[in-house]
C-alpha cells in the first residue's frame, strides 16, 4: 500500500525497562546455519545472514495474521520465522479505518457470533497496548432518510449486551442541537445517538506482535519473498529470496498468512486451488483538514445503504473511510480512484456544514481486503469473520483466509491451538494475559488502569522526561509505551537525541526503529512506525531515506 500525498502539508515543529530484543542464537529459538559467526537482533547482518533455517512453523505474511500467529507460536515454545515480501504491516493491515470494534452494522446480517467475538477482543486488546489504542465515543446522527431510530435504538441495544464491558461506557440518545457534536453538522441532524468502540494504530499493532514473536525466539524476516515452498511428507522446504540473497528454510508445518495473495499462495504451494475462495475488497480512505475540535468520531449511513466513518486524526485531520469495491487488479498498486474520492466527499457534505471538494484531500490510502466468499450481493454485505482451513495431505498445512484487527488475537490462538495439535505438542494459549510490548504500564499482565489512566501515567513520564518537548514526549509515548525507557536511555538532553534529521524525528529514534523495528526506509518510519510523513513538507523522505543508507552500514544492519 503505497499511500498517496495529494499536496503538501505543513512541516511538523516539535517545540518493564528493557535491554533490546532477545536473541534466538541466545536462548534456543530457530536452528541456524551461518555463514559468518555474528548473530544480531534480526537475525544477523546483511553480509553474515544465515542461509539456512530450521524450523516448527514458518509463517508467510507479515501482516495482522500472520504477526499474531508467530507472536503466539513463539510463546508457546515453538520454533518459529516469519517471512514478508515487503515491510511489515506494508499492505492491508495498515490500510484500515484505525478501529478496534465489534461491528456495529454485522447485526444487521445476523452475524451475531462474529459481532460478539469482536466485542470480548475490543477490551482485551486495549488493555494490552494501551499506549496505540485507546476508547472512542462515536456518534451516529439520525438521518430520517435511513435507517429508522428504532432499528438503531434495538441494535445498539445488542452492542451493549452481547459481550461484558469493564470499563467502555454504553450507548445513549443524544440532542444534537445542544451537544457540541452537533455544531458541526447540517441543520437538519437534530438528533442522534452516542456509543463506544476503541482506536487503534493498526500498522504498529503489525510491529508490536512481530517484536514479541522476535524476543520469544521467532525470526522475523522482512523483504523476504517465499519463492519455492515444497511439500514432503515430513515437513516443508523453502526458498526465501531476499534483497539478491536466498535463504532456505526447513519447517515442520507451514502456515499461509498471506492475506490478498493468499489464495495465489496456496496454489503455488500445494498446485491445487484451496477449498476457500477469497472475495478480494478494496477499502479506500481521504485524509482532510480537521472537520470539527471534539475528540468524539462519526458514523455516518450514506444512502446507499453503507457505514462511512470519520475519525479524529493525528491532531489536525480528518480520516473518512471507507468504501467496499470488488478489486481484480495488481495487489502491489492498489490505489483509491477518482469515483471513491467523490463518494467520500460526497457523504461528508450530506451531513457537515463544511463543504469538501478532491482538491481539500490531502492524503488517501487503499488496501485490499481478503474477504471469505459467501455470495453476498454486494462487498458491503460480504461476512468480515476469518476461517482457517487445515490441510493434513502430508506436511501440516493452514491457510488463513478472512478476519479483522480486532480479532487477529483470537485467530492466532485457534490457529496455533491447531498447529500444536497437527505438531503433536499440548501448550495453552497465553496471550490473552499478556501485554503487547510497552503496553505493561501497571505491571506485566493486561490492566484496566492502563487504559482509564494513561494520562496519568504520561504525566509521571513528563516528570521524569521533562527535557523533551511535550508534543514529542507524548508522541513517543503514544508510540512507545513503557519502551520509552529503551528509547530514551542514557539521555539527558534534547542534544543527546542527536541530529533532527527531519522536522520532529531525530537520529536516536530513527536508529532505535532500525535496530529494534525492523525499518529499513523512509516509507517504514514515516507512514507506519509514525505518521510523520502527514506532517512533513516534500521532499523529507528523500533527505531521511539518504540518512538511512549512511547509517544502515554502522548500524551492521
Amino acid at each position: 500500500m503505497a499511500p498517496i500525498l495529494h499536496r503538501p502539508v505543513e512541516p511538523l515543529r516539535p517545540g518493564q525497562t528493557h535491554t533490546g530484543p532477545l536473541d534466538p542464537c541466545e536462548h534456543g529459538g530457530v536452528e541456524a546455519a551461518y555463514t559468518g559467526s555474528v548473530c544480531d537482533s534480526k537475525g544477523g547482518p546483511v553480509d553474515e545472514q544465515p542461509k539456512r533455517y530450521e524450523c516448527d512453523v514458518l509463517i508467510v505474511g507479515g501482516g495482522i495474521n500472520g504477526a499474531a500467529i508467530a507472536r503466539d507460536a513463539a510463546g508457546r515454545g515453538l520454533r518459529v520465522v516469519l517471512c514478508e515480501k515487503d515491510d511489515l504491516a506494508q499492505h492491508t493491515s495498515s490500510a484500515s479505518s484505525k478501529l478496534i470494534h465489534g461491528g456495529l452494522r454485522y447485526l444487521e446480517h445476523y452475524e451475531f457470533g462474529l459481532v460478539r467475538k469482536a466485542l470480548l477482543e475490543r477490551e482485551t486488546l486495549l488493555r494490552s497496548a494501551p499506549h496505540i489504542m485507546r476508547p472512542l465515543r462515536f456518534i451516529m446522527p439520525h438521518d430520517a432518510g435511513a435507517r429508522p431510530a428504532w432499528l438503531i435504538r434495538a441494535g445498539l441495544f445488542l452492542y451493549d449486551r452481547l459481550a461484558r464491558r469493564e470499563f467502555l461506557p454504553g450507548s445513549h440518545a443524544l440532542d444534537l442541537r445542544s451537544h457540541p457534536a452537533g455544531d458541526c453538522l447540517q441543520p437538519q441532524f437534530t438528533h442522534g445517538f452516542m456509543y463506544s468502540d476503541g482506536w487503534v494504530d493498526d500498522a504498529r499493532l503489525v510491529v508490536l506482535n512481530a517484536l514479541d514473536a522476535h524476543e520469544r525466539g521467532a525470526v522475523v524476516l522482512t523483504r523476504a519473498r517465499c519463492t519455492r515452498p515444497q511439500r514432503h511428507p515430513d515437513g516443508w522446504s523453502a526458498t526465501l529470496e531476499s534483497e539478491g540473497r536466498h535463504l532456505h528454510v526447513t519447517a515442520r508445518c507451514l502456515v499461509n498468512a498471506a492475506g490478498p495473495w493468499a489464495a495465489r499462495f496456496l496454489l503455488g504451494a500445494t498446485n491445487a486451488p484451496g477449498g476457500q475462495a477469497l472475495r478480494l475488497i478494496k477499502g479506500s480512505h481521504i485524509v482532510v483538514p480537521r472537520l470539527f475540535e471534539h475528540p468524539h468520531a462519526y458514523i455516518f449511513q450514506h444512502p446507499d445503504g453503507r457505514i462511512v466513518f470519520a475519525l479524529p486524526y493525528e491532531g489536525a485531520f480528518t480520516l473518512v473511510g471507507t468504501t467496499d469495491v470488488d478489486y481484480r487488479g495488481d495487489l502491489d498498486k492498489v490505489a483509491i480512484s477518482a469515483d471513491e474520492i467523490d463518494y467520500l466527499c460526497q457523504l461528508v457534505n450530506r451531513y457537515f456544514r463544511r463543504q469538501l471538494t478532491p482538491a481539500d484531500v490531502l492524503w488517501s490510502y487503499a488496501g485490499v481486503r481478503p474477504l471469505v466468499e459467501d455470495a453476498a450481493a454486494s462487498a458491503a454485505k460480504a461476512t468480515r469473520d476469518f476461517r482457517l482451513e487445515p490441510d493434513l495431505a502430508g506436511a501440516p498445512l493452514l491457510s488463513v483466509f478472512g478476519g479483522k484487527i480486532t480479532t487477529s488475537r483470537k485467530l492466532a490462538e485457534q490457529a496455533v491451538d491447531w498447529i500444536c495439535s497437527a505438531l503433536g505438542r499440548a501448550v495453552p494459549a497465553w496471550t490473552e494475559r499478556a501485554c503487547l510490548p510497552g503496553g505493561d504500564l501497571y505491571g506485566p499482565r493486561p490492566d484496566k488502569r492502563g487504559v482509564l489512566e494513561f494520562p496519568a501515567w504520561s504525566t509521571r513520564q513528563a516528570g521524569r522526561y521533562g527535557w523533551l518537548p511535550a508534543p514529542l514526549l507524548e508522541r513517543y509515548l503514544r508510540a512507545y509505551g513503557t519502551r520509552v525507557h529503551t528509547l530514551l536511555a542514557r539521555r539527558n538532553c534534547l542534544a543527546d537525541m542527536g541530529p533532527e534529521v527531519v522536522p520532529g524525528l531525530y537520529a536516536a529514534e530513527i536508529e532505535y526503529l532500525m535496530q529494534h523495528e525492523w525499518a529499513r526506509a523512509s516509507a517504514d518510519i514515516l507512514w507506519r512506525r509514525t505518521k510523520l510523513g502527514l506532517h512533513l513538507a516534500p521532499g523529507s523522505a528523500a533527505l531521511l531515506d539518504e540518512w538511512i543508507a549512511t547509517r544502515q552500514g554502522a548500524l551492521a544492519l
